[in-house]
């Protein structure tokens, strides 16, 4: 799967190119393409803003030189384009497993009070928030986005690993734990000291609607 990202920050991607998606990178799961808008500037001063038409404070992003970073890119025909924006639809499970699904992401990432709305109408299919409140650029978003749809891309995880977390059938994970079996006094519970992997089923089973209900009951609607 390859990323090609819009920004003014490219040095701000370096932790995920690091770890699970590092590796994968490597051995060309995944692919990363960092494109600085600030390369498109027409100005002499690498000047990528300007004052709003109406009036307000702030400034917004010139729309060319968001377009002249796009159309740098290559085989870019069938690729999706996300805004990351707090406009958009939250970014979700179902959304990260359907969008794991795709060859191809172009991951816009605004800043200041925004990118024109002519060139967001031109390239832009789909706007995307990880959650109702605002960030200064879409950088840390695409961060976000690019993590979590990763980790469905095949190749990148053991396919198991996907298979029992939170969300991945609607509830939150189980507890987990791992040596000692004796830690400050507390001990790993009988059921996962069975062998019984019926029982040791259906204890986790019961744990995540429990742990559910308490902390986020409104998934079991």
């Amino acid at each position: 799967m390859r990323f090609d990202v819009l920004t003014l920050f490219p040095e701000m991607f370096e932790p995920i190119q690091q770890s699970i998606l590092g590796r994968a990178s490597k051995n060309h799961i995944l692919e990363f393409n960092f494109i600085n808008m600030r390369d498109y500037s027409k100005n002499k001063h690498l000047k990528v803003d300007d004052t709003p038409y109406g009036g307000g404070a702030g400034m917004v992003m010139i729309p060319d030189v968001v377009y002249d970073a796009y159309s740098s890119i290559p085989n870019k025909e069938n690729a999706k384009v996300i805004y990351l924006s707090p406009q958009g639809k939250q970014l979700n499970q179902a959304k990260v497993q359907e969008l794991s699904e795709e060859e191809h992401l172009i991951l816009l990432c605004g800043h200041y009070e925004g990118i024109d709305q002519r060139v967001l109408d031109e390239i832009v299919n789909e706007e995307i928030s990880i959650g109702d409140y605002v960030l200064t650029g879409g950088e840390l978003p695409a961060m976000v986005l690019i993590d979590s749809v990763s980790r469905y891309v095949e190749g990148v995880l053991k396919e198991e690993s996907t298979k029992e977390e939170s969300f991945s059938n609607g509830l939150l994970e189980y507890p987990q734990y791992t040596r000692p079996e004796v830690f400050r006094g507390k001990k790993v519970p009988e059921v996962l000291l069975s062998g019984h992997h019926e029982n040791i089923q259906k204890w986790r089973q019961e744990k995540s609607l429990e742990i559910t209900k308490l902390k986020r009951p409104d998934l079991l609607k």
